[in-house]
């Protein structure tokens, strides 16, 4: 039996703008995805048991299978090899975590175990990119190389093909998050087409946009390397905005990030794709973490407390 695991993640800066070769911040979180993969059977069949928002599983079941498919196919190996997986661990099944990235990356690690072929972490995370397109159509590719690498991570996108910028960034140590679900599973292909659609036809409003996030995302890595934490909040809530003037912000999001900020969170933002998924709110202490967690929780949502900055689980 092959086993593999792969770290969920925050965006701290850039999500949807990453899309288009602007810089983002991702970090991985203490939360993870565990697989395991037994070459039996004659299908393929899938055990899914992550703790998911109402309808997760059943939403990204096609595009589940999908991306094992082209993981399958990028290996080397006919699609339709039968396969017994199970998807587990601690890293709840919410939109805007990497959920899928985190599930590509165990699988793809537990397949290449099961199937006795060593693979360096950089083919995992080809692996894993490819079997993103089954869920975000037109990745970014943050996702997968949070979910395969860890840690916190400046990236840009290489939009005319060739390698990624990466580049590995360090906190002087780990900082509690409040990861708050809107219990709403969101569409990233459809969120992500939505803001090229819109973009594409009021190209003067989104170019100003745009400089303001490529700006931003130089000032979040600025106060990150200087543990200005104070800085990260004031620059969240200015990402958050942003966000919302692309249109891929939600009411549901909104309250939620208002609730955290009422709550003293340094700063407080959506995360991943939009129209739904997940918030973080920046709360530095374990008891600030507490405080903006239960408010969020008493508003009948259900929270993560985790942290950002995290080298090993």
């Amino acid at each position: 039996m092959g086993k593999g695991s792969g770290y969920g993640k925050v965006i701290l800066f850039g999500e949807h703008f990453v899309v288009h070769g602007l810089p983002g911040i991702v970090s991985a979180i203490d939360s993870v995805t565990n697989a395991e993969v037994l070459r039996k059977g004659k299908a393929l069949v899938i055990k899914d048991d992550r703790k998911a928002a109402k309808g997760y599983a059943e939403e990204k079941r096609l595009q589940q299978i999908e991306s094992i498919e082209r993981m399958l196919t990028k290996m080397g190996f006919n699609p339709k090899l039968p396969l017994k997986i199970w998807v587990g661990g601690k890293l709840p099944g919410f939109s805007g975590l990497g959920a899928s990235a985190a599930s590509s990356v165990a699988i793809a690690r537990a397949i290449a175990e099961e199937l006795s072929l060593s693979l360096s972490n950089e083919k995992i995370n080809q692996i894993a990119y490819e079997a993103e397109k089954a869920y975000a159509g037109n990745p970014s590719g943050i996702d997968n190389t949070a979910a395969t690498y860890g840690g916190l991570m400046w990236f840009k996108k290489n939009i005319f093909g060739g390698p990624d910028d990466v580049e590995r960034l360090s906190l002087r140590m780990p900082v509690e998050i409040v990861i708050g679900s809107t219990g709403k599973v969101a569409d990233t292909k459809a969120m992500v087409a939505g803001v090229a659609s819109r973009k594409k036809e009021n190209p003067e409003k989104y170019d100003q946009i745009f400089k303001q996030a490529e700006d931003l995302a130089y000032s979040g890595r600025k106060a990150l390397e200087n543990h200005d934490l104070e800085k990260v909040g004031e620059l969240m809530n200015e990402n958050h905005r942003l966000l919302q003037e692309i249109e891929v912000s939600s009411k549901e999001l909104d309250l939620l990030v208002k609730i955290a900020r009422k709550n003293s969170a340094f700063g407080a933002k959506m995360t991943g794709g939009g129209g739904g998924g997940c918030m973080i709110a920046l709360t530095p202490t374990k008891e600030l973490q507490e405080k903006v967690a239960r408010a969020i929780e008493k508003e009948g949502c259900e929270v993560l407390r985790t942290r950002i900055g995290v080298e090993k689980v």
